[in-house]
């Protein structure tokens, strides 16, 4: 997580009694900035400047949202989940680039295996941050925790040229914290004995799961900082916020954490969906757009080594109405053909026709890792393989020469014109089908 709007800075952080990383094996690296910092590599013109990766690059695509922003544009109040256009109003100089996702993947995929090198014990949150637990490293290494966490944030900018935060303390919920506090491009230690002097001054949107709504009640309740909820008593925090959550915010505001490390967590569904600059009724538009999200969809499985065996769409309507479809394939995969052509069924069959379109979305869910042998049918779809290795070899290509350097011949026609699209109008490439 970046680090939040309400929270200090380290400079402002009360200062543990101790330094010593002693019973603080578990790290938190979370990339800065990440899908930012990776455009920023590949142009080094904009280091410096003010960078805002979303969809609509163009006046038009004010309905997208903002999916990262350099430092220099948070500077202006720019955020991730922000509104395109409200991101214009407050930054009109920064430099709007659509993402490629298939580069961020590529990325991801190296610093999680520079992680790996140090521990098995690696849980990725997303691309861009994982938990790490070092216990089982120190010996081999010869390193303290404090140590690890410095070469890692060495290791990942010789390697990638992008930097990212580490936070090292006794528990997950410390070290995602002080990984957050410690941004950007830092390190922060929360010794096992400075745990509850560290927490205690910082206010009750530092916890966990709190957020706004929370915050709110927490505030009526009397409580404005962690140590407030640390020293509440349970009854009144029960009624106010529910057995569960009372019980979860009292233990985090008094530093009990048990949670462990836990390597390689299934993910659940992988998916992409955009909110269009205008409304489409055209429904060979619509297919396009279905394509350039089932290309981001399944460039983002194969990136991680996933398939998928239930194919979900989601249609949104301008009066914000959304329903979501499925459809579930005998077998898994990763191929953007099969992908796109039960989309489109689904597209058909759920949409009647003339009607105005404001988000479409695809999903693929129920989830497995690896190579996985595809049943061959008589009914032609047994392409599946042939496109799925057509599909890897243009996600090479693109990670290596970028975007535009493959592409579907049928998404040359036209630029995107969803809000929150990824495609920019190609200058060149070689075309696929």
């Amino acid at each position: 997580m970046g680090r939040r709007a309400d929270l200090p800075g380290v400079a402002d952080l009360p200062r543990p009694g101790s330094t010593a990383d002693r019973d603080c094996h578990d790290l938190h690296v979370d990339m800065d900035a990440f899908n930012a910092s990776v455009e920023i590599r590949e142009r080094p013109e904009l280091v410096g400047r003010p960078v805002v990766v979303a969809g609509g690059s163009n006046p038009a695509g004010n309905r997208g949202v903002v999916l990262s922003a350099s430092y220099q544009a948070r500077a202006f109040g720019v955020r991730s989940a922000m509104p395109v256009a409200h991101a214009r109003r407050l930054c009109p100089q920064a430099e709007f680039i659509p993402p490629h996702f298939p580069r961020y993947a590529e990325v991801s995929r190296g610093v999680m295996a520079l992680f790996r090198e140090i521990t098995p014990l690696v849980e990725p949150l997303s691309l861009d941050e994982a938990f790490l637990d070092v216990a089982g490293s120190l010996r081999r290494l010869g390193m303290r925790p404090a140590g690890i966490g410095e070469w890692i944030r060495g290791q990942v900018y010789d390697a990638h040229r992008v930097t990212c935060s580490v936070g090292v303390g006794p528990s997950k919920f410390i070290a995602k914290l002080a990984s957050g506090l410690s941004k950007p491009d830092g390190l922060l230690v929360v010794p096992a004995d400075g745990v509850l002097e560290f927490l205690h001054p910082l206010p009750v949107s530092a916890l966990w799961g709190v957020g706004e709504r929370t915050a709110q009640v927490l505030r009526k309740l009397g409580c404005a900082t962690v140590a407030d909820v640390a020293i509440a008593p349970l009854p009144a925090l029960r009624r106010s916020l529910g057995v569960v959550c009372a019980q979860h915010l009292h233990d985090l505001a008094n530093g009990r954490d048990e949670r462990r490390v836990v390597p390689d967590m299934p993910e659940k569904s992988v998916g992409a969906e955009e909110t269009f600059a205008h409304d489409v009724v055209d429904r060979a538009v619509l297919k396009r757009e279905l394509l350039r999200l089932v290309e981001r969809c399944t460039a983002a499985l194969r990136g991680r080594d996933l398939r998928g065996r239930r194919i979900a769409l989601k249609i949104r309507y301008p009066d914000f109405t959304t329903v979501s479809r499925s459809r579930t394939l005998a077998d898994p995969t990763d191929s953007a053909h099969r992908v796109f052509a039960v989309a489109t069924e689904l597209l058909d069959g759920n949409l009647p026709p003339g009607t105005a379109v404001r988000l479409l979305g695809v999903r693929v869910e129920l989830l497995v890792r690896g190579a996985v042998a595809e049943q061959l049918t008589l009914d032609g779809d047994s392409v599946s393989a042939y496109w799925s290795d057509v599909e890897r070899a243009a996600d090479a290509a693109r990670s290596r020469f970028g975007g535009a350097a493959v592409r579907l011949a049928t998404l040359l026609e036209t630029p995107g014109i969803s809000g929150g699209g990824d495609e920019q109008s190609p200058e060149s490439g070689n075309q696929i089908g």
